[in-house]
């Protein structure tokens, strides 16, 4: 079938779509015929999403399992290359799967049963996916929390998850001791930790009868470890993801919509063929290492490049030189990488051999059309497609790319049309459909296989984000722009969440962060435009004693921000102010902060609806300052 009538056969019987295009996995028990249901509106009862009811499954099966009853045991699975040149070694398919059943073995062990969390934290190594396989094959949910977030932050998702085996290495001393320093607010029965040789055993904190070493406690563990068959609703992992209000979302992901998913959308986005060497750069603690590094290759049988280094170390053609050595076939990364590497001269990449590649990909943010044109020209030598996709961690898997050899034609910074199955429209801000060219907001109408189910613990708070807004709709998030042949362009968030080198923040989080010092009466965070990470943080910040204006309180702010969320989520710049421009009820004006952060005081429009529209003058006299 070809793409386009594929694409309309998806929309128009979902049901028997979405059911052919699971035939390509192992199901211990199949679904029912009619598998499908959802409700998003809130007016007939709360909002519910299942595909595939009455399926059993185990997606560590299908990823590992059948390619090795398939004779492809030998395949290389991963190929790891550390920071270090020469720090590079590969497991095969056989390799993973048994180290997979040891860890889950061990985990079984831990007495952890199906449904119950365990929290990873951990640097970008085989053994982070390893130790997801690992929580899916006995039906634990795993909790990836990401390696630049703090103690502080670590813990709290620890404890919202009520974990009781946390999973860390000492891949860093300092990664650690945040791992060890969270767990002092929580308790938990046991913590395994990967060892790494270059930091000595002496230099780990360490609690003796809690704390026990990977190689030594796995390695004793049988290499074989019967799968838990899943419900296809049963919950696979939580994700924890910022929003607009100070608390981070536990987005909760279940097992057979999320596995068909991530596994079509990796054959069709990607062309994905087994055997193929593919190459992402994204970190397991975010959705894309989640989707498009842990699961989606390998139920497609594929090798991939697990990368712990830093892109530009030695030098900017680090990505290149791994391209070349294992003649990588598709390339996915951010383009705030891209920007980095664009800016370091085109001779680092051209001095390496890239004849393999077939595909390149770009996630996490809208790529602009000067990044967009040298990923195409230059490192794609003009004849790879780029798919340039869009999509959250709360919808699991792509909803918006160009298809490789398909109908849709690629057009620089534009995520183009829906994926199979996705049905995208275009609202104005009275949540009307718009027909044809032109702005509105994005929002999707019917349910799709990966979607999230709810927020962990939290179903209000789901509803009340995602389908509230627009009844009837799941509120993207994000603006949009329809073009003459009916392309979609992402236009940027339209509620309060900012897109940093494709780490979602919310302006909540950060305020929250900077108001926790004692120094900080009170604080305004919004998103301005960067050229390398897209966007970065501006924080307007009214101190308790205003003569403390000076770099050292900054940098004590910086600081504060650093240890409560993370190093990602300090501010780019603190903008000193001595009150923020409100309305009479109090509302901050974050317009007016906009206008001003960017230099375009001359566009600020009416403020005589301030209380105090002097403010203003104060603000651009403190700019700068």
């Amino acid at each position: 079938m070809d793409p386009v009538n594929r694409l309309q056969a998806s929309i128009d019987n979902p049901t028997a779509f979405w059911a052919k295009m699971a035939s390509n996995y192992y199901w211990q028990t199949k679904w029912v015929d009619n598998h499908t249901s959802y409700n998003f509106n809130l007016q007939k009862g709360p909002v519910f999403a299942e595909f595939f009811r009455g399926g059993r499954t185990n997606i560590s099966f299908n990823c590992l399992d059948r390619w090795v009853m398939a004779g492809r045991g030998n395949q290389p699975c991963f190929l790891f290359e550390g920071n270090d040149i020469g720090h590079a070694y590969v497991m095969t398919y056989q390799n993973v799967l048994d180290e997979v059943c040891r860890v889950a073995n061990w985990l079984r062990g831990q007495g952890v049963v199906k449904g119950e969390a365990v929290t990873i934290y951990m640097p970008m190594v085989c053994e982070l996916p390893i130790a997801m396989l690992a929580c899916a094959r006995i039906g634990a949910v795993h909790s990836v929390v990401f390696g630049g977030f703090s103690s502080d932050s670590l813990a709290q998702r620890i404890l919202d998850c009520q974990g009781k085996v946390v999973i860390t290495a000492s891949a860093t001393s300092t990664l650690l001791t945040l791992a060890v320093s969270a767990l002092w607010a929580v308790q938990v029965q046991r913590v395994l930790c990967l060892e790494d040789s270059s930091v000595p055993r002496e230099a780990c904190p360490w609690q003796p009868g809690r704390d026990v070493w990977w190689r030594e406690e796995v390695a004793q563990r049988p290499s074989y470890c019967a799968p838990e068959w899943m419900d296809s609703e049963d919950r696979l992992f939580l994700l924890y993801t910022s929003g607009s209000t100070g608390k981070p979302k536990g987005v909760v992901h279940t097992t057979g919509g999320y596995m068909v998913a991530a596994g079509v959308t990796c054959r069709y986005t990607f062309d994905m063929q087994p055997g193929d060497i593919y190459f992402s750069t994204a970190d397991c603690g975010w959705i894309t290492g989640h989707t498009y590094l842990a699961y989606g290759p390998l139920l497609n049988g594929v090798t991939s490049v697990v990368f712990a280094g830093v892109p530009t170390y030695p030098d900017a053609s680090r990505v290149w030189s791994i391209i070349e050595k294992h003649k990588v076939r598709i390339f996915y990364t951010a383009p705030t990488l891209l920007r980095s590497l664009l800016q370091m001269g085109d001779h680092h990449v051209k001095k390496h051999d890239r004849s393999s590649l077939r595909i390149l990909g770009s996630v996490g943010e809208p790529i602009n059309e000067h990044a967009w044109t040298w990923f195409h020209d230059v490192c794609g030598e003009g004849r790879c497609p780029i798919v340039d996709t869009w999509w959250q961690t709360e919808t699991g898997a792509h909803m918006l790319t160009p298809q490789p050899g398909s109908w849709c034609k690629l057009k620089p910074g534009c995520a183009s049309v829906p994926f199979f199955g996705v049905q995208t429209v275009m609202l104005d801000a009275n949540g009307n459909e718009q027909d044809g060219p032109g702005e509105g907001i994005l929002a999707i109408k019917s349910a799709w296989p990966s979607m999230a189910r709810t927020l962990h613990g939290d179903h209000d708070r789901f509803q009340a984000t995602y389908f509230a807004p627009f009844n009837g709709y799941y509120f993207t998030g994000d603006g949009c722009r329809r073009d003459e042949d009916g392309f979609i362009w992402i236009t940027g968030r339209v509620d309060d969440v900012i897109n940093v080198s494709g780490h979602r923040i919310g302006t909540a989080e950060v305020e929250g962060a900077l108001t926790e010092h004692a120094g900080c009466a009170e604080a305004a965070v919004i998103g301005i435009d960067h050229p390398v990470k897209g966007q970065a943080i501006y924080a307007y910040v009214t101190l308790v004693d205003s003569t403390r204006h000076d770099d050292k309180m900054r940098k004590e702010l910086m600081d504060h921000v650093r240890r409560a969320i993370g190093p990602f989520a300090v501010p780019e710049v603190v903008h000193w102010a001595p009150a923020l421009p409100k309305t009479r009820s109090g509302k901050i004006m974050r317009r007016v902060l906009r206008k001003i952060a960017s230099g375009e005081e001359k566009e600020l429009g009416d403020i005589s609806t301030l209380a105090e529209p002097s403010v203003v003058d104060t603000l651009l006299k403190l700019r700068g300052v």
